[in-house]
């Protein structure tokens, strides 16, 4: 039988880096435009883990063994994954948007938690694919999912529980897995609700922790962090203490600006978008110069990216230098370029630039 967690309290069921190398391939075409429009100006807006004292605490007590594991974050789209992951690690390292299958790819966020090193995989939406590269996303959720040594499964308290979330548990009961729940978005919804999910989700025999909390406040984010450290296997840490992802510069810098797409852009348009960072040029004054290329399937979506006199695509790429000037903790210059390219959802490179398998 599970345990249900909120905050302090438990409650039993049955109670109702990376460093961006340059990139010599240069794009050209016809359907090129730079971010400030015609002059084509740049875009900008201004070996040992161990600690080396004796393994002893403050009092001469040993200290807690160290520990280290995977955690897959599954569930349906939209269900709050990359907020958990952000919040869990206390700092951005994935994309965020109110759109769902926003996550395109695997994202590693590496959380310190006492002596655990907790290696957090956010993962694509789990829903019924009908194309290639959702077919794909897919694919690297249950992929990451099995290679992980714990799975939690992420529900949006606040919604009803949808053929997807369904899907997912029933995938677990056949394969026999055993996952952690989370009840995320508590903030939206009445207690008494929770606890009937709860006893729902209980059920089903595939839970063996409930926990319920809020992503976005980190309403009962420490007990379930606590819970985490304490199963993971004894083992060295994999990566350095502050290190928060193993995603390259390049491709954290591409996310950024296609999370400024999401957001600005509307409708269906967004998903018919993809970044890529062709050039990372570094300067001695510390600054970095971050070309990008934003593909689009058909030339009126190029339009639409650009703007009118260019001001949609210098909005998307101000705030996308905002951020990765404090994400970089440097000054940044941004160059958009917005190409039309109709298949880039069916090139293999696009899938490798994801880790996505292109023939899931």
């Amino acid at each position: 039988m599970s345990d249900v967690e909120h905050g302090q309290e438990g409650l039993p069921p049955d109670e109702d880096s990376v460093a961006g190398a340059a990139h010599e391939d240069q794009h050209a075409g016809e359907g090129d435009h730079q971010a400030d429009g015609v002059d084509g100006d740049e875009f900008e807006d201004e070996d040992d883990f161990e600690d080396d004292e004796d393994d002893e605490g403050e009092e001469g007590a040993p200290l807690a063994p160290m520990r280290c594991g995977f955690v897959a974050l599954v569930g349906a789209p939209n269900a709050g994954k990359s907020t958990l992951l952000n919040a869990a690690v206390g700092s951005k390292v994935s994309i965020v948007s109110p759109k769902v299958q926003t996550t395109r790819s695997r994202v590693l966020g590496i959380g310190m938690h006492g002596r655990a090193q907790i290696l957090f995989v956010d993962l694509p939406g789990i829903f019924t694919p009908k194309k290639r590269l959702e077919r794909a996303m897919v694919a690297a959720a249950w992929s990451g999912a099995e290679d992980a040594d714990l799975v939690a499964v992420l529900v949006d308290a606040s919604r009803r529980v949808d053929d997807d979330t369904n899907g997912i548990v029933e995938r677990l009961k056949e394969s026999k897995r055993k996952a952690i729940l989370i009840l995320n978005k508590i903030d939206l919804i009445p207690y008494e609700r929770l606890l009937e999910l709860a006893a729902r989700f209980n059920e089903t025999g595939v839970f063996t922790d409930i926990f319920m909390i809020s992503a976005l406040t980190g309403d009962g984010l420490t007990d379930f962090l606590d819970k985490l450290a304490a199963r993971l296997p004894e083992s060295p840490w994999l990566y350095p203490e502050d290190q928060l992802s193993d995603m390259p510069q390049r491709l954290l810098a591409a996310e950024i600006t296609r999370e400024k797409l999401f957001l600005q852009l509307h409708q269906e348009l967004p998903y018919a978008v993809a970044v890529e960072t062709e050039a990372w040029e570094e300067f001695e004054d510390g600054s970095v110069k971050i070309s990008q290329i934003v593909y689009v399937q058909r030339p009126n979506q190029k339009a639409i990216v650009l703007g009118k006199g260019g001001s949609k695509i210098k909005s998307i790429g101000a705030a996308a230098r905002v951020e990765l000037e404090e994400i970089l903790d440097r000054r940044v210059h941004v160059m958009l370029f917005v190409k039309v390219r109709e298949d880039w959802a069916e090139k293999p490179d696009s899938y490798s630039q994801w880790g996505l398998d292109f023939n899931a």
